[in-house]
């Protein structure tokens, strides 16, 4: 799902126009899907995780989950419609405390949607390989599920970031992380859990599904290997 280019009229008013209506309801429908699924993976516990899709470029207008929802059950009417800054322009409710995050991917990325997990392995190995500045993903044909990867001799680098409680220092931190790895799929915050994204909303689930099969699988080998 693509967010469709907006007329003049449109963009100068900020009014969705009926095509971007439909991306914004269908938009909501599939973030809820996704939350439900996700949660049922084990991968967003509790009110942890947050999910993006962009509805509009020009002005940007994201699809954003709020802030202290429980993503197991939510619901498309609880999806908000925030702006470039993040403001709620659509919905009741404060969007996800980490919204900055998401615009600086998207305007970094181009991607058009961006999913955020807190699975027990990526946030152990966010740890664990803290040190190193990142893990390297390498001899795995899961690879080949990444956009544009053709070979299981691809090697993926998931930067790993301190985490932080001053959103607008992480952005910046995750804005300087991805321009010195402009081919990454994804990154880990450390303690906290993985960002992916891609071109849409199924292309950004299929990266959460290899990244964290692919994480599991490290950090299972991990376990065997210190016994």
């Amino acid at each position: 799902m693509t967010a469709p280019a907006s007329g003049p009229a449109t963009a100068a008013s900020g009014k969705l126009n009926t095509a971007e209506a439909t991306v914004f309801a269908e938009s909501t429908t599939r973030l809820a899907e996704l939350g439900r699924n996700f949660y049922g993976r084990g991968w967003l516990l509790g009110t942890s995780g947050n999910f993006s899709a962009v509805v509009r470029r020009e002005p940007l207008r994201l699809a954003i989950t709020p802030s202290g929802v429980d993503k197991g059950m939510l619901v498309p009417s609880q999806i908000l419609q925030v702006d470039e800054n993040g403001s709620v322009v659509d919905g009741s409710g404060k969007p996800s405390v980490e919204t900055a995050l998401h615009l600086a991917i998207v305007r970094l990325r181009g991607a058009a949607a961006v999913l955020h997990t807190h699975s027990v392995w990526n946030t152990l190995l966010s740890e664990a390989q803290a040190a190193k500045g990142g893990i390297a993903l390498e001899g795995y044909e899961m690879l080949k599920g990444l956009e544009g990867v053709r070979t299981h001799e691809h090697r993926e680098w998931l930067p790993i970031i301190e985490n932080s409680q001053d959103m607008a220092a992480l952005a910046r931190a995750i804005e300087e992380t991805l321009a010195r790895f402009p081919k990454t799929h994804g990154l880990l915050l450390r303690g906290h859990g993985l960002y992916t994204w891609g071109n849409d909303l199924a292309e950004a689930k299929r990266h959460v599904e290899i990244l964290e099969f692919l994480l599991e699988v490290v950090g299972r080998m991990r376990n065997r290997v210190q016994r």
